[in-house]
């Protein structure tokens, strides 16, 4: 089996930071809206698009 010298990476260290800070804020901002006493289905609504939306402005504010 050969394999390559320099293997490409899966993701770029600036890819896999913006969406490991994504991933948390979706995690934090599902956890709080569950502890208000929202369903369950509604925190994860708001988890997954609190890290989605944060996205874009990640990709922005991180060089």
């Amino acid at each position: 089996m050969n394999t390559p010298e320099n293997p490409q990476p899966f993701l770029s260290l600036r890819t896999a930071v913006v969406l490991l800070i994504a991933f948390v804020i979706g995690t934090v901002m599902g956890v709080l809206t569950l502890l208000t006493g929202a369903p369950a289905a509604a925190a994860v609504a708001v988890g997954i698009s609190s890290a989605g939306m944060s996205i874009p402005d990640l990709h922005t504010h991180i060089r």
